[in-house]
């Protein structure tokens, strides 16, 4: 899995759900950096976010082709899109998004509960699992913390656990048969 690169508002600490904001130089130098792990592999599939960022971060990254799969959108969080974490606790103290969730947005964009993005993972660890070979997926930071967790066979909540920046690589795989991380927030 790859999170893409840094954006200016992942810069700013701005949900970033579906406005679709492009990566600042940086993040383009993040998604170069990933090219040895993933431009250089042979996947059976790879899936990509919507997102501009992402699939820029895979073009950089020397992913020839790609799939964009619209479940592998990042959490859409409503009225929240665009405000910090800090902008929120002024109305909301020691609000924190994976206990608390979003406030609804308008009808384009009402948000989502993060069981609602374990469900749009889960449809996605499926198509992973009937795969023949390895598989890229190209994503957001928060729905690539619950595709872990789900994989994991955890709650989608629990992707609270699982800190991820932006332009690094993780590797979900089996152990003895059972789904395990075998590599997480690698940096390039």
């Amino acid at each position: 899995m790859l999170r893409h690169g840094e954006t200016e508002w992942s810069k700013a600490g701005r949900h970033t759900g579906r406005t679709d904001v492009p990566l600042t130089a940086h993040g383009e130098q993040q998604a170069r950096a990933l090219a040895p792990i993933a431009g250089t592999r042979s996947f059976s599939l790879v899936l990509v976010s919507p997102a501009r960022r992402a699939r820029r971060t895979a073009e950089l990254a020397g992913v020839a082709s790609y799939e964009v799969d619209p479940d592998l959108w990042e959490w859409d969080y409503g009225g929240y899109e665009g405000v910090t974490a800090a902008e929120i606790r002024r109305s909301r103290p020691g609000w924190y998004v994976w206990r608390d969730g979003v406030v609804p947005g308008d009808r384009d964009h009402p948000g989502e509960t993060v069981e609602h993005v374990g469900e749009r993972t889960d449809k996605v660890i499926a198509r992973i699992r009937q795969a023949q070979g390895d598989v890229l997926v190209v994503a957001h930071g928060h729905l690539l913390r619950v595709l872990a967790a789900r994989w994991l066979g955890l709650p989608a909540a629990h992707g609270r656990y699982l800190r991820l920046d932006t332009g690094t690589h993780s590797l979900l795989g089996y152990e003895h048969g059972e789904p395990v991380v075998l590599r997480w927030n690698a940096p390039a």
